[in-house]
C-alpha cells in the first residue's frame, strides 16, 4: 500500500477547554474517559478522505497538533510554542461555551499562530475592538469549535450560541457546538460531520494547490540554478 500524504492541523485554545477530549473524539470515534494536562503537544492522527464519493477522492492523514493551552503570555512561553506552529495546513481555534474569557482568547491564539501577535503581553482582543482585516489575507483554513454545549442551561443557549456565531463569523470560519462526551454530535451525515469534512477538504485542497505549484515552479528554478552554474563554471575557467 503506498504511503499516504499528510497534513498538519493545529488544536489551539485555553487549558481546560476540552481540546485533548476533542482530538480523541475525533481521531478514536471514542470518548476520553480520563483527560490530563497537556505538556507541550501531543499528536494524534485520522484518516480523512478528501472529496469523498468523487473521482478527485484521495486518502490522507490528518495529523492533529493539540498545543498545550497555558495562558502564559510571556515571550518564553510563546517561543516555546512556536516550534508547532511550522508548516501548518489548518487550524482549529476550541472554546468553552461557558467560559466567555476562552472565547475572547481565541482572537490572541490565532494572531499568535499566524505569527501576527503584535499586541502588547497580556492584552486580549475582544470583539468590540477586533479588527477583521488582521485576517484579511489569511490563506489558511479554520474552523471553530465550542466545547460543553450541555453545560449550557436551556435559558441561556440562544445567547450563547448568537455570541458565539460571531465570533465564527470574525475568523470567516464555520462553527461546530458539541459536547465531547457525546459521540453522537459528529455522528455521520450530521450537520457537524458534515461541517467538519468540509473544513478537512478546504485544508487538503489548499494543499494540493500548493504542491501543484511546487512541482510547476521548481523545475524552472532548478533549470535557472543550472544555467548559473553553468554561466560561472564558464567564466572561472575561460
Amino acid at each position: 500500500m503506498a504511503a499516504l500524504d499528510r497534513v498538519k492541523v493545529l488544536v489551539l485554545g485555553d487549558s481546560g477547554v476540552g481540546k485533548s477530549s476533542l482530538v480523541h473524539l475525533l481521531c478514536q470515534n471514542q470518548v476520553l474517559g480520563n483527560p490530563s494536562w497537556t505538556v507541550g503537544c501531543s499528536v494524534d492522527v485520522r484518516i480523512h478522505d478528501y472529496k469523498e464519493g468523487t473521482p478527485e477522492e484521495k486518502t490522507y492523514y490528518i495529523e492533529l497538533w493539540d498545543v498545550g493551552g497555558s495562558v502564559g503570555s510571556a515571550s518564553s512561553v510563546k517561543s516555546t510554542r512556536a516550534v508547532f506552529y511550522n508548516s501548518v495546513n489548518g487550524i482549529i481555534l476550541v472554546h468553552d461555551l461557558t467560559n466567555k474569557k476562552s472565547s475572547q482568547n481565541l482572537y490572541r491564539w490565532s494572531l499568535e499562530a499566524l505569527n501576527r501577535d503584535v499586541a502588547p503581553s497580556g492584552v486580549l482582543v475582544t470583539n468590540g475592538d477586533y479588527d477583521r482585516e488582521q485576517f484579511a489575507d489569511n490563506q489558511i483554513p479554520l474552523l471553530v469549535i465550542g466545547t460543553k454545549l450541555d453545560q449550557i442551561p436551556e435559558t441561556k443557549r440562544n445567547e450563547v450560541l448568537t455570541r458565539t456565531a460571531f465570533l465564527a463569523e470574525d475568523f470567516n470560519a464555520e462553527e461546530i457546538n458539541l459536547d465531547c462526551t457525546n459521540p453522537r454530535y459528529l455522528a455521520a451525515g450530521s450537520s457537524n460531520a458534515v461541517k467538519l469534512s468540509r473544513f478537512f477538504d478546504k485544508v487538503m485542497q489548499i494543499q494540493l494547490h500548493l504542491s501543484f505549484l511546487f512541482y510547476v515552479i521548481n523545475p524552472v528554478c532548478i533549470l535557472r540554478a543550472n544555467s548559473m552554474v553553468g554561466l560561472l563554471l564558464s567564466l572561472a575557467t575561460s
